[in-house]
């Protein structure tokens, strides 16, 4: 058997090694597509032996999906991260929003390329892997669904929120107007930006009494 210190150095070889191809295979399919995305490109792309694809994942379709999964579960750990955070510095629920908000353009703006190819998914029906998406989809919309709950049930936001549909709102207001940002006018900088959509989150869901 193999000892601990050994077993872990292998599974932090591996999970680097899925990195890589998570990096690769991201990168390909937001330039050419898909179906234009061979799986000899994506091991040429990460440095690895196109058997190693194959030892990682069974196939071009389960990479993808497991790409979808990590992209989203890194994501939603920043917007749970940024919400607790805030709540650990004594701020509001709307403060916790805000600074969810910034925590989504600072992933996007790291992540460009991952965030391009699941917008553009997330407009798709015919993938073998929808069911997949709508699941790590709710995985990322429901820490702001849970930070609005608390929120009204707390009185600091409007009751008359449709909880789920704001979450998703202000998910895909991040979401596209950072690809917007960074397509067509990308001489702002993420401060400009954050600071735009912090005055929105202000006036559309911040209690009557709040300025």
């Amino acid at each position: 058997m193999e000892s601990s210190s050994t077993a872990s150095g292998g599974s932090t070889r591996r999970e680097a090694t899925r990195q890589k191809l998570y990096e690769a295979a991201v990168t390909l399919i937001a330039e050419q597509g898909f179906s234009a995305t061979t799986v000899d490109e994506i091991a040429e792309r990460a440095g690895v032996a196109k058997g190693t694809v194959y030892y990682n994942f069974a196939s071009k379709s389960v990479l993808f999906e497991e790409l979808l999964r990590h992209g989203v579960g890194l994501l939603a750990a920043s917007l749970r991260e940024a919400a607790e955070r805030t709540a650990r510095d004594g701020g509001s629920k709307v403060d916790a929003l805000d600074a969810m908000i910034r925590a989504g353009l600072v992933f996007i703006d790291r992540y460009p390329a991952f965030t391009q190819l699941y917008v553009a998914e997330m407009w798709r029906t015919n993938r073998a892997w929808q069911s997949t998406l709508m699941v790590v989809r709710q995985q990322a919309v429901s820490v702001v669904e849970d930070v609005l709950r608390e929120g009204v049930a707390g009185g600091e936001l409007s009751d008359e929120i449709d909880v789920p549909l704001t979450a998703s709102a202000l998910v895909g207001m991040v979401l596209v107007a950072a690809l917007d940002w960074q397509s067509f006018q990308p001489e702002r900088s993420l401060d400009d930006v954050h600071a735009a959509l912090s005055r929105l989150l202000q006036g559309r869901v911040s209690g009557p009494g709040r300025r």
